[in-house]
């Protein structure tokens, strides 16, 4: 059996409000053209299938024709919501979705009812584990405890609410002899990188989860970092299909392949996914930007700007848009911008009242500074709101 192991779609999702519809839909549907060359049995998508719990009908309209396209190139596709989703919306028509091959997993008291399907050499049990949350997940799964107990913090994790599902996953697999595995997780699995894109998922500063809670089944889809990484063979991430923040500009997105044979995970290789319009990070002043002939691949791309300008240069984005017309993000380092790395405490400590006044004007004057009248004024105004009584 082969699979295409997915997560993270985010449909919906904005880049500095720039509307991403489009470019969703076409590497998502694109999965479909992947069902098809790759002999693709299952699409796993390991949740935040959507964005926001609430998501908008433009957003249900893409997953709809996406998921459509992957049932006619002959797959069965098998979801689960992420800590993004709202696992009760998407779990809607659960039970009629699965008679036309589309598989929601979005209940927690149902994790260890797998889907189930079949190859030539047997059944393969494919579990999928909606985003636990704690607090709500440990009542679920039986791990409420008496106050004061010391399990009690235990119990609040996503290591204790994930060890209990997977207890459960465990004990269903052991009445299926023969049956390989495989699990869609929502986590963050100790040993994965982070980007900045994700929500932190962090409860009671507990949001590790160990590899070893996974033990004992083939395959684990595992979804939440964005950036795809193997923890192992049998662990691994496959990331978002997009770049959704400009700290992950020129990071190669892609999907796994994945293997079943007659004993287990037979293998995996990635699929590189195609970028609809790039982010690229460009820096200079902005008379650079706009002349530079070095910059023209980056005319058609989503851009962040970084200005070294000494001076703010006026109406910088209308101009960097006549030339980058998808400019989604700008950002001035230059001058009294905070270029030099230093936050704005370091910048303000030993520095009196009227220095800071002082570059508040010079900042909103485009660089020019006070003249010793304007900071005689700032001096008798701040000297005179210190002598005034606090208001009663």
């Amino acid at each position: 059996m082969r699979l295409l192991h997915t997560s993270d779609w985010h449909i919906g999702r904005s880049l500095h409000g720039a509307d991403l519809l489009a470019e969703q839909e076409a590497v998502l549907g694109g999965l479909a053209g992947v069902v098809t060359s790759e002999s693709v049995d299952v699409v796993v998508v390991s949740g935040d299938v959507y964005d926001r719990a609430v998501p908008s009908a433009d957003a249900q309209a893409v997953l709809d024709r996406v998921v459509e396209r992957l049932l006619a190139a002959g797959a069965t596709v098998v979801l689960t919501p992420g800590n993004h989703d709202s696992a009760r919306r998407l779990g809607t028509f659960s039970g009629l979705l699965t008679k036309a091959g589309l598989h929601v997993r979005a209940a927690t008291s149902r994790l260890d009812e797998p889907v189930l399907l079949s190859d030539a050499h047997g059944e393969v049990a494919v579990y999928g584990l909606p985003y636990l949350e704690p607090e709500i997940a440990r009542h679920e799964l039986g791990l409420a405890v008496g106050e004061g107990g010391r399990a009690g913090g235990a119990a609040r994790s996503h290591e204790a609410v994930l060890r209990a599902a997977m207890d459960r996953v465990r004990a269903d697999l052991s009445l299926r002899p023969g049956a390989r595995s495989v699990v869609l997780a929502h986590a963050f699995v100790g040993g994965g990188v982070a980007s900045d894109s994700e929500r932190d998922i962090c409860v009671g500063g507990v949001d590790l989860v160990p590899a070893a809670v996974f033990d004992g089944v083939d395959y684990v889809a595992l979804g939440h970092l964005h950036r795809p990484q193997s923890l192992s063979d049998r662990l691994r991430y496959s990331g978002s299909p997009m770049a959704y923040s400009f700290g992950e500009a020129g990071q190669a997105k892609q999907v796994w392949l994945v293997d079943l044979d007659a004993s287990g995970l037979a293998g995996v290789r990635a699929v590189p996914l195609p970028e609809p319009r790039p982010l690229v990070v460009l820096t200079g002043t902005l008379e650079e930007l706009l002349d530079d002939p070095a910059h023209a691949a980056a005319e058609e791309a989503f851009v962040s700007a970084r200005l070294t300008d000494g001076v703010r240069p006026t109406d910088p984005m209308r101009k960097l848009r006549a030339r980058f017309g998808h400019c989604v993000h700008l950002e001035w380092v230059g001058g009294g911008g905070g270029g030099d790395g230093r936050s704005y405490q370091e910048r303000l400590r030993g520095r009196g009242d009227v220095d800071v006044a002082g570059e508040f004007v010079a900042h909103v004057r485009d660089g020019v500074g006070t003249t010793p009248a304007e900071r005689d004024l700032l001096a008798r105004a701040l000297g005179a709101a210190a002598r005034e009584e606090p208001a009663r």
